[in-house]
């Protein structure tokens, strides 16, 4: 079962759980129909294989340095920076040390046929 999911107004902590320390950990902090929050934990030497979201993305650093490989370029994120990509721009990540950050997803709406058909 899965942890669940921050409700609104809820407090909660951005800080990696002890149990995600030495290993990569991924808890989805709360999703809504226009926004998904991410907290990932990635130790050194960790890689994301490039890949590509389907919509912009956000991402904050917490503690460490992870590397994005993104629009032609090298992005280092480290604590208190923050960048972003827009929708399907291929990215890969390495954690250059031990890492968490937070992804935010902004998730399109969906589209309403005016005509109600």
């Amino acid at each position: 079962m899965g942890l669940p999911h921050a409700q609104a107004g809820q407090v909660i902590s951005i800080a990696a759980d002890e149990s995600d320390a030495e290993s990569a950990g991924t808890r989805t902090l709360f999703k809504t129909a226009g926004v998904e929050v991410i907290r990932l934990v990635l130790p050194q030497g960790k890689t994301i294989a490039e890949h590509r979201a389907p919509s912009e993305i956000i991402v904050q650093g917490l503690t460490g340095r992870v590397r994005f490989e993104a629009l032609g370029r090298t992005i280092d994120v480290e604590n208190g920076q923050l960048f972003y990509l827009p929708a399907g721009e291929p990215h890969a990540v390495t954690a250059v040390e031990d890492s968490s950050f937070l992804l935010t997803i902004l998730l399109a709406p969906k589209s309403v046929d005016p005509s109600g058909s």
